[in-house]
């Protein structure tokens, strides 16, 4: 994923001034928002090493000899099939899958480069376009993630710590075109694709002295990356992890490692929350994006769930990640915990998907979201006094436990709605009210 350094807007202007976003891409948006749950998938051939995705970088790695893993890569177990099969027992509703990461090695049969899975490895399967069919077979949609930068191509200017100059721009121009040219595969050859979701705009954010504010001096050409998409596959959503506010023709604000709002993980650099695009946190199972074999951090089950509540009550949706094996294996870990996730959802998913959380800010007590006809209070704490306050006016019909339909004590006055909570309620996950209007 990144690195911690961000931005606010300075000089450059970026991405499509003016942006409106067309009919399908308004929908999309939408549905996006309906989905609430997808899986992240980082693999590639760093998965090898077993270290994480970073571990060329982080460990100073050569480019010339980090380069000949691709040689050695041979995931014989990679199933597309079993893959979606086991992410949709999560309840999950979309995938995002790393095309291309940081390592610059592409995970489909591009044309603009030999450095893929199809020329530079004796596996020569398109993963990529696999993952693709299995996903339209079996009714999951399919996002692409794509980095920015690259840490072996010649035509990437690579350091972000002094000011870019001429021959920086002149190189980056041709490193553009072959951006484009990809982008212009993964969504000409792969059938409709939900999002391109991209990475590494941090990398050229010069670092500000102290007291200086962050300036933009590069311009990556959103531009014309962006329209670009909407021009091939206008429903096509862009989304950028780019840690700063979000600029015109994006249409999914991205938080790493965060709920909207917090920056517990202290990559952004803005309190902003947009109103107006979707919103996605991105959470990994353990610690690790890439497959990491000495991770055993794993989140249990029900944290996994209060992250999923925690988002939904944020009108945002979770990205969860998986970092297959270098064999092409989901690791056991991981699908025990999607499958636990799923058996959740199976039952109480009518609380989340399709909702919507824009009537009630998180409370100490959980959450609230809402659809058509219904409110549900996803209760995550004993409330005080075992009363909940919803400080408008309502008008209800029934009020009663979701998992029983037992009814609830509730009370209407001219200025708030009040519902008792039974004494002694389990909020190991979650205790589900549900409203009736």
């Amino acid at each position: 994923m990144a690195s911690a350094l961000a931005a606010a807007p300075g000089d450059v202007k970026e991405g499509i001034q003016g942006y409106v976003p067309t009919a399908e891409a308004a929908a999309a948006k939408e549905q996006f928002r309906d989905d609430k749950f997808g899986v992240f998938i980082h693999w590639g051939v760093y998965s090898m090493l077993a270290r994480g995705e970073w571990v060329m970088f982080n460990e100073k790695i050569p480019y010339k000899e980090y380069s000949k893993l691709p040689g050695g890569f041979y995931p014989s177990k990679f199933d597309a099939d079993r893959w979606v099969a086991q992410i949709k027992a999560s309840g999950a509703k979309y995938i995002t899958i790393t095309s291309r990461h940081h390592d610059g090695f592409s995970m489909f049969d591009t044309k603009a480069s030999d450095y893929d899975i199809i020329d530079a490895s004796p596996f020569k399967r398109d993963v990529l376009k696999e993952l693709a069919d299995a996903c339209h077979r079996q009714g999951i949609k399919l996002n692409f993630y794509y980095s920015l930068l690259d840490w072996g191509r010649d035509d990437y200017p690579r350091d972000p710590a002094i000011a870019h100059t001429d021959k920086e721009r002149e190189m980056y121009a041709k490193y553009l075109d072959f951006m484009c040219a990809q982008i212009t595969e993964l969504l000409t050859n792969y059938g409709p694709i939900g999002c391109i979701w991209f990475d590494g705009d941090w990398a050229k954010i010069k670092k500000p002295a102290p007291g200086e504010q962050i300036k933009i001096d590069f311009d990556w050409g959103y531009e014309r990356i962006y329209s670009l998409i909407h021009s091939l596959q206008p429903s096509c959503l862009v989304g950028n992890n780019h840690h700063r506010v979000p600029i015109p023709g994006e249409d999914i604000q991205i938080f790493e490692r965060d709920i909207p709002g917090e920056n517990q993980a202290g990559y952004g650099r803005t309190s902003h929350v947009s109103t107006e695009l979707a919103l996605e946190t991105c959470k990994t199972l353990n610690k690790s994006w890439g497959y990491d074999i000495k991770d055993e951090n794993w989140k249990s089950v029900p944290e996994l769930i209060r992250i999923l509540l925690a988002t939904s009550g944020r009108n945002a949706n979770l990205l969860l990640n998986v970092g297959p094996q270098p064999d092409g294996c989901i690791p056991e870990e991981s699908v025990v915990r999607l499958a636990e996730m799923g058996k959740w959802l199976s039952a109480n998913g009518e609380t989340i998907f399709g909702t919507r959380a824009t009537m009630l800010k998180p409370q100490p007590w959980g959450v609230l979201t809402h659809k058509e006809g219904k409110i549900y209070l996803h209760v995550m704490e004993a409330p005080e006094g075992g009363v909940i306050t919803l400080p408008f006016k309502l008008k209800a019909k029934k009020v009663k436990e979701f998992a029983t339909g037992a009814p609830l004590k509730f009370k209407k006055t001219k200025k708030d709605f009040t519902v008792t909570v039974p004494s002694g309620i389990d909020c190991t996950i979650d205790y589900i009210i549900e409203i009736d209007l």
